[in-house]
């Protein structure tokens, strides 16, 4: 069709489109309103708006609830399925694990990516302190108050209220909890394991439980990754048919480090098949709240019909770090979880617990869920498009659909480790690859955080990052 029998609402959009690829609107950018669209062009509203439909549908923009329509970055390439060791390997923290930890105790501000956590201003600390105070002014008494072991009833409520979104909804009694999340999976392996134990994990694979399968003597069974749909479960039924594997550990929704979501389906088929077998599975979902889709995808424990799933989860993450507060549904091993967490920390602080039992009944948790999640969105989208035009040709990377983490594959020639003393050097930070297996793998990747806001001074440490990789490769010279 020629351009002067185009519709009117189409000569528009090719006329955006071309400003995109001109790199008058770059990626990442906010595009002028469709109010501002039809005072320039003086056409209806109607016209602008299927305009906007039109470059949406070509992938061109995207629109963010409350702050307009962007462009689009250019779709990227995901890194590779993982192909691990086929063996268990045994867990032992080397010199780099300590290195970057010294570096998180130490470090922090615009020029680190390294922290899997929100920047601290995106938190509700005003509402929560006011809520503070009235449980102090309320309930004096929770201060000398050691409260129970396996929490305060009302938390436990309020966290059943909230399973109902699942369709298997919870009762209060299946509640129990923790100090964080990490406490939650240490429960769970100290439950369904013994030392010396197989236990199946994501690969990569967030290093938190790898410091745990350490901690408690336990052989880690990389199981290839997609970094898009998560754990094979093709791999993951071959690798559990010998009676080997005495659990899985498996973040469902936005993996740390990938960024994976897997499909519903898959998640349903995982858990029949770990019943069939009578191979527990540990469920990690303290990503799930943070989608950027209408809805919130369900947990694996939403298909668990035996009480063969272990579901942990918190609330640090979202919004609530310094109260420490997460939770488990053991499932059969609920009685064993509790006599557990009795023997080796008692309870979960009970002032901390109805501060946050408070908050989710307000309402409060919602609200600022609801925003963080918009915020987060925002910012993952832009480094991404600092990312894909600051790094090497060839970098690939996954567009997660939720959580606030990337995960990237450099070129052939890459080496994180060396990438990560040069960029300390200059006071830039981020997490190697190799600290998310036991064996020597994802040198060429790392991991970069999107929780704290692009700011001018952050987007040149990552473009200075993404110039020290090339530097790397041979494809700059000097500085």
């Amino acid at each position: 069709m020629k351009a002067d029998t185009l519709p009117l609402y189409e000569k528009v959009a090719d006329e955006i489109a071309g400003m995109i690829a001109s790199g008058t609107f770059r990626a990442g950018e906010r595009l002028p309103s469709l109010r501002e669209v039809r005072a320039r062009r003086q056409v209806s509203m109607t016209t602008v708006q299927e305009s906007f439909r039109l470059l949406e549908d070509r992938g061109l923009i995207e629109a963010r609830p409350q702050s307009g329509f962007f462009v689009r970055a250019r779709s990227p390439a995901p890194p590779a399925v993982s192909c691990p060791c086929p063996e268990p390997q045994p867990v032992v923290t080397d010199a780099l694990m300590w290195r970057y930890l010294r570096y998180v105790a130490t470090s922090a501000g615009e020029t680190s990516f390294a922290c899997a956590t929100p920047a601290a201003e995106l938190f509700p600390a005003r509402s929560l302190n006011s809520l503070l105070a009235q449980v102090m002014r309320r309930q004096s008494g929770l201060l000398a108050d050691y409260g129970r072991s396996d929490g305060l009833p009302e938390l436990c409520r309020q966290i059943a209220r909230r399973t109902l979104d699942w369709g298997h909804a919870l009762s209060a009694d299946d509640v129990l909890i923790t100090n964080g999340c990490i406490e939650a999976l240490n429960l769970c392996l100290q439950a369904v394991t013994q030392p010396g134990d197989v236990v199946a994990i994501e690969s990569p694979c967030y290093f938190g439980v790898l410091q745990l399968l350490e901690s408690r003597g336990l052989k880690g069974l990389e199981i290839p990754t997609d970094p898009v749909t998560g754990m094979s479960l093709d791999a993951l039924d071959v690798a559990t048919r010998s009676g080997e594997v005495k659990a899985v550990i498996v973040v469902g929704n936005f993996s740390n480090p990938l960024g994976a979501l897997m499909p519903e389906e898959h998640k349903r088929r995982l858990v029949s098949m770990l019943e069939e077998r009578h191979i527990p599975l540990i469920e990690d979902d303290v990503y799930g709240d943070f989608y950027f889709g209408r809805e919130r995808p369900v947990p694996a424990k939403a298909f668990d019909r035996s009480g063969n799933v272990l579901y942990c989860t918190s609330f640090t993450k979202q919004a609530l770090p310094g109260l420490r507060v997460g939770w488990v549904a053991g499932g059969r091993h609920h009685a064993q979880l509790q006599m557990q967490k009795f023997s080796l920390s008692y309870c979960t602080p009970p002032l901390m617990q109805a501060v946050t039992a408070e908050f989710l009944a307000a309402g409060g948790f919602d609200r600022h869920m609801r925003q963080l999640r918009r915020t987060l969105c925002r910012q993952v989208r832009e480094t991404l498009a600092v990312v894909q035009d600051a790094f090497p040709e060839g970098t690939r990377l996954a567009e997660p659909q939720g959580g606030f983490l990337l995960w990237l594959e450099l070129p052939e020639g890459a080496d994180s480790r060396a990438l990560f003393d040069a960029a300390l050097a200059e006071g830039i930070g981020f997490t190697p690859g190799p600290l998310f297996s036991p064996g020597d793998g994802f040198s060429r990747c790392l991991r970069l955080s999107c929780g704290h806001p692009l700011t001018a001074r952050r987007e040149k440490a990552l473009r200075r990052l993404g110039e020290l990789a090339r530097r790397q490769l041979g494809g700059l010279e000097g500085g």
